[in-house]
C-alpha cells in the first residue's frame, strides 16, 4: 500500500503499553464498533484517532488482519495497542498529545508504518462550510473534491464530497486497494459535506467515493469536483495539482483592459478530436496556431472539453464539470495549449454546458441515492430531447456548483470566454414538453425563474471576477434582454448567437439564384433587429451534421457556382453587424458533412479552387481586423446604414458600415447568377473608393469581374444620397469599398 513506509529511527523510542499506566479506554457499544469497522459511521473521527481522556490519551485505529499495531508518537513514545474487535485496535497512554504514526505487522509481511488519517483536523474551514451552505462559495473547486496539499505538515490529499442524503461516505482508490473500510469520511456541518484527509496519497492516483444511501445500499460515484479523470471509458477520478507555469501575462493584462464586445472577433469553431485525429493538447498546439494565424482568426472556440463519457455527444453531455477530458492529455497539457494560443495572439472560447447532464449511474445522476444535482420532479428534472437530466437550479448548492464551474475554466485555464449551450432549454419550463409534462412557475408562467437567476448569477460573477472575458449565449428564441445587464433585469450575457440570421440567410442561399428575388426578405430581415442584442453570427457544427450537409453542399449550381456562393455568403457574413463564427472545414469548402469519427477533408486543398476559398477567408479576416468600421460600433445602429436594401430584382444588397472614429466601409453583394454592369450605387460620400475586396477575384477562384481597383463617387444624387458611383458587380460575389480620399 503506497501510503505506508518502513520505519527508520536513530534512537530507540520509549515504550508504553496500556497496562503500564493506570488509564482505562472508554468502552464502545458493539454496534458502534461494527459501524466503525464497516466504515459506515457518520463521524468516525469522533472515535478513531487520538482522543483526550483523564490523565492521557486513548488511541483507536482500524487495521484488519494485523498481528500487532503500535502508535509511534513524535515525542518518541510508542504505545502498543490491543485488538478490541473486528480489526479495531485500541490503547491508552499518559502525557500530552503529539503527532503520531501507526506501525502494523502482518503475517508474512514487512512492518508497515503510516500516518493516521483520523488524527487530522478537517481540511475545510468554517468559512468554507458557511459559504457552501449559503450557496455562495465562488472558489469551491479549491475546497471540495481532491485537494493534494500539505496539511498539518504532512503531504496527502483532502477529500470532500457533497452528499446530504447519504448515511455514510468513504473514499476508495488504488491507494487503499479500492477498499474504503480504512477511509470512512466524517460529516461536517448540516449541509451534507463529508471530509477526510488521507496522508501519503500522491498525484496521479485514482479514486472514487462510496456512499451509503438512505435506503441502506452502497453506491460508487466519481468525484463531481474532480480536476482530472481516467481516459474514458474508464470512469475513476484522479488526484492532480496544477504545476504549469503560465507565460501569457501580456495577453491577460491586455485582456483585462479591453472591452471584447466592441473589438474584432472572428471565431474558428472546432472539435479538437477530429480536426487532425490523434493529436493531443500539446501536439496540436503548433499546427493549430500556424493554421489559425495564417487565416487571421482572432479566436478559437473549442466544442466542450469538459470530461464526458460518450465521444459521440461531442462533449455536450458532461460528467466532469471541473475536469478537462483526458482523451487529449492532462490538465496541464490543456494549459500549455491555451498558453501557446495566447502568446500567438489568439483568444480561446470554450463551450460550457450547464443546461443538462447524462444519466450515467457512476456520475451525477441520483448521486447519493436520490435526486441531488437534478430536479426531483421529472417534469423539471428531465430533458426529453436528449435523454438527460436537468439541474435543480433552485438548489443553492447546485447553483454554486455550476457558477463555480464557469469560474473554474476562466481562472484555472485562462479561458477568454464561455459559450453557454442550449440556453433556451433552460429558460422555458415547457421546452420540448407537451401539455401535462410541465407545470407553471409561482406566477403561473412558463419561465424557469430559478434558471434565470442562475444565468444572471453566472454571467455577473464571470464579468466581475474576470475583466475582459465574454459570455456568449446560444439562445434560439426571442427571449428579451439576453445581452442586457443583470442590473436592468437582463440575463447579462455579452453576446448572443443570432440563430434567426443563420436560419434565414441559409434558407436564402440554398435557393436557386433565379428565385432569390422572391425571397429577398430572408437576406435583409436580420438587419431590422441587428441591434436588439449584441449578436454573433454562427455557422456552427449544428449546421453541417445530421443530414444537413456541409456549407458547400448546401449551395445551388455546379461546382464553380457552389464555391462562388460560399465566397459571397462569407463576405456578406463578415460585413454584417455582429461578430462571426465559422465551423472548421467550411473555410476551405469541405465537401462532405462533418463527423466526429474522422478528420476533415484536408485532401481537398490539393485543388486550386479550394485553396482560393481558404485564401479568401484569410483575406476576410485580415481586412476585418484592420477595419474598425466592421466592429467598433457592432452593437449600435450608428454603425450601419442601408445603401440598397430593396433591390430584390437584381438580388443586390448594399450597406455602409461606420466605425467609432468615423471609419467607413461599403459592402455590396450580388446574389444573382449574372454580373450586373454599370450599377449605380448610392455612396456615403464623394471621392475615390478602393475596391478592398472582390470575392470574384481569380486568386480566390472567381471569374475576375471587377472595378480595376477603384471607383469614383460623384455628386450625383441616387437612392436618397447626394453621392453615387457606377460599379461593376460580379456574379455571385461581394465587393467591399473603403474611402481613399473620401470623407464619409
Amino acid at each position: 500500500m503506497t501510503d505506508k513506509k518502513p520505519t527508520r529511527r536513530s534512537t530507540a523510542p520509549k515504550s508504553v503499553t496500556p497496562a503500564a499506566v493506570s488509564l482505562v479506554a472508554p468502552e464502545l457499544h458493539p454496534e458502534h464498533v461494527r459501524s466503525l469497522v464497516e466504515a459506515r459511521h457518520p463521524n468516525p473521527h469522533s472515535d478513531l484517532g487520538a482522543h483526550a481522556i483523564d490523565g492521557g490519551w486513548v488511541y483507536r485505529v482500524i487495521r484488519p488482519l494485523a498481528d500487532s499495531v503500535t502508535i509511534v508518537r513524535a515525542d518518541g513514545v510508542t504505545v502498543a495497542l490491543s485488538h478490541y474487535s473486528d480489526g479495531l485496535w485500541h490503547g491508552v497512554a499518559a502525557g500530552a498529545g503529539a503527532a503520531y504514526t501507526v506501525r502494523a505487522t502482518y503475517p508474512g509481511a514487512p512492518v508497515w508504518e503510516s500516518d493516521d488519517p483520523y488524527r487530522f483536523v478537517p481540511s475545510l474551514g468554517d468559512a468554507d462550510l458557511y459559504l457552501w451552505g449559503e450557496g455562495r462559495h465562488e472558489e469551491i473547486w479549491k475546497v471540495l473534491g481532491a485537494q493534494h496539499k500539505q496539511h498539518e505538515g504532512v503531504w496527502g490529499t483532502g477529500f470532500a464530497v457533497w452528499a446530504p442524503h447519504a448515511q455514510a461516505a468513504r473514499v476508495i482508490g488504488d491507494f487503499n486497494d479500492w477498499s474504503g473500510t480504512a477511509h470512512a469520511m466524517r460529516r461536517l456541518g448540516n449541509d451534507g459535506l463529508w471530509e477526510i484527509f488521507i496522508p501519503g496519497t500522491q498525484r496521479g492516483q485514482t479514486y472514487k467515493f462510496e456512499l451509503l444511501t438512505a435506503a441502506g445500499s452502497w453506491v460508487t460515484r466519481a468525484d463531481p469536483f474532480a480536476n482530472h479523470t481516467e481516459v474514458p471509458p474508464l470512469t475513476a477520478s484522479k488526484i492532480t495539482t496544477a504545476e504549469f507555469e503560465w507565460t501569457d501575462t501580456d495577453w491577460m493584462t491586455a485582456r483585462a483592459a479591453t472591452n471584447p464586445h466592441n473589438q474584432a472577433m472572428s471565431v474558428y469553431e472546432m472539435h479538437l478530436g477530429s480536426w487532425r485525429p490523434g493529436l493531443g493538447y500539446r501536439e496540436i498546439a503548433e499546427p493549430l496556431i500556424g493554421y489559425l494565424s495564417s487565416l487571421g482568426y482572432t479566436h478559437v472556440e473549442f466544442m466542450p472539453l469538459a470530461e464526458h463519457p460518450f465521444g459521440g455527444s461531442w462533449g455536450y453531455q458532461v460528467t466532469g464539470y471541473f475536469a478537462p477530458t483526458s482523451r487529449f492529455g492532462s490538465p496541464d497539457d490543456l494549459r500549455y495549449l491555451i498558453n501557446e494560443l495566447h502568446n500567438a495572439g489568439i483568444g480561446v472560447i470554450m463551450d460550457w454546458v450547464p443546461a443538462h447532464f447524462p444519466k450515467d449511474e457512476w456520475a451525477l445522476a441520483q448521486f447519493d441515492g436520490q435526486p441531488l444535482f437534478e430536479h426531483p420532479d421529472p417534469r423539471r428534472g428531465e430533458q426529453p430531447d436528449w435523454g438527460t437530466l436537468v439541474f435543480d437550479f433552485g438548489q443553492p448548492q447546485v447553483r454554486n456548483f455550476l457558477v463555480a464551474s464557469g469560474s473554474y475554466w476562466l481562472e484555472e485555464f485562462h479561458v477568454d470566454g464561455l459559450r453557454v449551450d442550449a440556453v433556451a432549454s433552460m429558460l422555458y419550463l415547457d421546452y420540448s414538453r407537451k401539455d401535462g409534462e410541465w407545470y407553471a412557475n409561482e406566477n403561473g408562467g412558463r419561465e424557469n425563474l430559478e434558471a434565470i437567476r442562475f444565468l444572471q448569477e453566472a454571467t455577473a460573477t464571470a464579468y466581475r471576477r474576470y475583466p475582459g472575458i465574454v459570455m456568449i449565449a446560444e439562445e434560439s428564441t426571442a427571449w428579451p434582454g439576453v445581452t442586457k445587464p443583470t442590473s436592468e433585469g437582463g440575463l447579462g450575457f455579452g453576446m448572443k448567437w443570432n440563430m434567426g440570421w443563420m436560419h434565414d440567410s441559409l434558407s436564402y442561399m440554398q435557393r436557386d439564384p433565379m428565385w432569390r428575388s422572391h425571397h429577398h426578405g430572408e437576406v435583409t430581415f436580420s438587419f431590422l433587429y441587428a441591434f436588439s442584442e449584441n449578436y454573433m453570427l454562427p455557422i456552427s457544427h449544428d449546421e453541417v451534421v445530421h443530414g444537413k450537409g456541409s456549407l458547400l453542399s448546401k449551395m445551388p449550381g455546379d461546382q464553380w457556382q457552389k464555391l462562388a456562393n460560399v465566397r459571397a455568403y462569407l463576405a456578406f457574413m463578415w460585413a454584417h453587424p455582429g461578430k462571426q463564427l465559422l465551423f472548421m472545414g467550411q473555410e476551405f469548402g469541405q465537401p462532405s458533412e462533418w463527423s466526429e469519427e474522422r478528420g476533415l477533408d484536408w485532401w481537398i486543398l490539393d485543388q486550386p479552387v479550394h485553396q482560393g476559398l481558404a485564401r479568401l477567408v484569410g483575406q476576410l479576416n485580415h481586412l476585418y481586423r484592420g477595419a474598425p468600421a466592421l466592429w467598433s460600433l457592432d452593437n449600435s445602429p450608428e454603425g450601419f446604414e442601408w445603401l440598397a436594401g430593396g433591390d430584390a430584382g437584381n438580388n443586390v444588397v448594399a450597406f455602409h458600415r461606420r466605425g467609432s472614429a468615423g471609419e467607413s466601409l461599403v459592402a455590396v453583394v450580388n446574389f444573382s447568377g449574372n454580373p450586373v454592369h454599370d450599377y449605380r450605387l448610392p455612396m456615403p460620400a464623394t471621392g475615390v473608393w478602393t475596391e478592398a475586396l472582390n470575392t470574384d477575384a481569380t486568386d480566390f477562384g472567381g471569374s475576375g469581374v471587377g472595378n480595376f481597383g477603384t471607383i469614383t463617387a460623384e455628386s450625383v444624387p441616387w437612392g436618397g444620397r447626394e453621392a453615387s458611383a457606377v460599379v461593376q458587380l460580379p456574379p455571385l460575389a461581394a465587393v467591399w469599398f473603403t474611402p481613399q480620399d473620401a470623407t464619409a
